[in-house]
């Protein structure tokens, strides 16, 4: 068989990543021309489309995800120093530049696919990325699966994003709703006692309804019992009803599964309700400024967890190349969001360059085999999941500093446990997910 220069390069995953010979029926799967490909690759550049909501109730956990995106792509243009320590060799991406474009979603799901949409028809995007709202993840994960367009899941902790709306051209990089829980669950257990009672504020979304799901799961396994349940619908303003019945639940424990500036003014109206005088606070998903929003006086003593916080440059070389850099350019340390931005984009790079080809197919099926060559990241050693795409990462678990165990303005939360990826992950199958076809 005679192999031309585009089918040298598409199969060059089989050398790069143990997955695709000559010969083989996942190499005959593999097609020249698939989604914005090969058109959108020129011969200097391609085009990444980010969708965030830089307005509305995830503004400020966007406007933190953009800056690390545009950090990390600005390192890997220059072929700087921190590129090369990633793995990357030379400027760009295979020798070209990344250029991108960022909208503003609002947080609105129509928004975030209709954004996408003009990126994959008009620019030609070759990778998609962004969100914040797990529905947005949802609706953009199906369109790159539709379009055969490679999208790399933003901030978005709903269960069902990997578990029953898992697509094929979806991975996600930060921790389910399980995930979280599962780690969260024995470290505030051990901290609060066990046998408690616990009062949730719940937003009435996929996110909302899988994060209490797992929690509420993970604290009945740890002896705490359930009294209270407020749903309350996304982006609601007057929280009174739902707090006076929480107060009034005689709990001990305020599980706020609220995000973004949602967290933060549940939070300020549970104070005035006097609720956090009766209860302790537990976030399972801390949102990238809750703390700044919020203050230490509040946020002493809460438990949650996270993607990323930046005390972990003391232990991961990369993590601290990206807290330094960041730090710099922006002027204040970087929240987890952002840490999904520079995180995300490297691992794409990475494998583009694994594989030779900016080919979907051959970038997915690499991702899919990271378990047996896994990526060197700012949280260690990570890998994606072949059967649902799935990061399995470690989950660091905070507790926030009163105001004299600070080291400085932003030093609000300690780092108390560091799950292992492994040891929180839930069954492949326990979501529903059935990953569709390449093509």
């Amino acid at each position: 068989m005679k192999l031309d220069r585009r089918q040298i390069l598409l199969g060059s995953a089989g050398a790069a990543a143990g997955l695709v010979l000559p010969g083989s029926a996942a190499w005959a799967q593999t097609p020249a021309s698939i989604g914005t490909f090969p058109d959108g690759v020129t011969s200097d550049s391609v085009f990444v489309g980010l969708t965030i909501p830089l307005t509305g109730v995830f503004s400020g956990d966007g406007g933190d995800l953009k800056l690390g995106y545009e950090l990390a792509i600005s390192e890997i243009n220059a072929g700087s120093d921190a590129a090369k320590k990633w793995g990357l060799q030379g400027k760009g991406v295979l020798g070209r530049q990344i250029r991108y474009k960022v909208s503003d979603t609002e947080g609105k799901p129509n928004l975030d696919v209709q954004s996408a949409t003009q990126f994959i028809q008009r620019d030609k995007a070759i990778m998609l990325a962004g969100s914040v709202s797990s529905a947005s993840a949802i609706a953009l994960e199906e369109l790159g699966s539709r379009e055969k367009v490679l999208y790399m899941v933003g901030i978005a902790g709903s269960n069902d994003i990997t578990g029953k709306n898992c697509q094929r051209y979806g991975f996600r990089s930060q921790q389910n709703a399980y995930m979280a829980a599962k780690a969260l669950a024995p470290v505030v257990a051990k901290a609060l006692g066990k046998n408690m009672k616990t009062a949730f504020l719940v937003p009435d979304y996929t996110y909302g309804h899988t994060v209490y799901d797992s929690f509420a799961k993970f604290s009945k396994e740890q002896g705490w019992q359930q009294v209270a349940k407020e749903v309350v619908p996304l982006g609601t303003t007057d929280y009174s009803s739902a707090l006076l019945n929480i107060a009034n639940s005689g709990a001990d424990v305020f599980v706020n599964i609220a995000f973004g500036s949602d967290a933060v003014a549940s939070t300020k109206q549970a104070e005035q309700f006097g609720v956090l005088k009766k209860m302790k606070l537990v976030v399972p998903n801390l949102s990238s400024f809750q703390d700044k929003e919020l203050g230490a006086e509040i946020m002493q003593g809460v438990y949650g967890s996270c993607d990323f916080w930046w005390t972990l440059s003391d232990r991961y070389p990369l993590a601290k190349g990206f807290v330094d850099a960041f730090v710099a350019k922006n002027k204040y340390h970087p929240r987890w969001g952002a840490h999904i931005g520079y995180m995300q984009t490297y691992l794409w790079a990475l494998t583009v360059e694994r594989v030779k080809s900016f080919n979907p197919v051959e970038v997915i099926k690499a991702m899919e085999a990271s378990k047996e060559q896994p990526y060197e990241t700012t949280i260690g050693k990570v890998y994606f999941r072949a059967e649902d795409h799935q990061m399995v990462r470690p989950i660091p678990v905070l507790r926030g500093k009163a105001p004299a165990e600070m080291k400085g303005p932003e030093d609000y939360y300690e780092i108390v446990d560091v799950a292992e990826g492994e040891s929180v992950m839930n069954p492949p199958d326990l979501f529903g997910c059935k990953l569709g076809p390449y093509t």
